[in-house]
């Protein structure tokens, strides 16, 4: 069965953004051994499973700069963009799921394939979390505490553990957080 991962950048009290959707808080000059190993994680996967919020951004940016480390990977994989209001998408390999969350991860996790991976704006990740969807976990903590901001634990009504896999603090400032349920 074909896992589904997250992997986001938080800030150390939790935060995907701040109140009013800024990122200049995050780390984006990763050292090599950091882009390796996000290098690794996604070779292991073939669909990547977006919100339509990040997606209207995310596809844009990475077919426009081909240049960068891993747009090969990003362009290449198949999309799969939740949206109750798109009609109609003109990104390649990109198809718009309109059905239930829960039931179409389900779905694509039964089907023969790699492993996915999940990117995603605050409302998307709470429901994937939620609705017990993810199955390993990867924050990316940066080293920035913004008192307010974006959730991604939001819409989880009940308690959840989860087990830590792997803590490993990189050259950069960031700390990934690797979790399985």
């Amino acid at each position: 069965m074909r896992k589904l991962k997250l992997q986001i950048q938080l800030s150390i009290d939790g935060f995907i953004a701040g109140p009013n959707g800024e990122m200049d808080w995050m780390i984006w000059n990763w050292d090599d051994k950091l882009k390796d190993f996000v290098t690794q994680l996604t070779e292991s996967t073939d669909t990547i499973v977006l919100g339509r919020k990040l997606a209207e951004g995310f596809i844009p940016y990475w077919r426009s700069n081909k240049e960068l480390e891993g747009a090969e990977k990003i362009n290449n994989s198949k999309k799969i963009v939740f949206t109750k209001t798109l009609e109609s998408s003109n990104w390649e390999n990109t198809i718009l799921e309109k059905g239930d969350l829960t039931d179409k991860i389900q779905e694509l996790k039964s089907l023969t394939g790699n492993n996915m991976i999940a990117y995603g704006g605050g409302a998307f990740v709470s429901s994937l979390i939620k609705e017990n969807l993810i199955d390993e976990y990867y924050f990316f903590i940066n080293p920035s505490i913004l008192g307010d901001g974006m959730p991604i634990f939001e819409k989880t009504d009940y308690k959840k553990e989860l087990k830590l896999e792997e803590a490993k603090a990189y050259e950069c400032g960031i700390t990934v957080l690797k979790y399985t349920n």
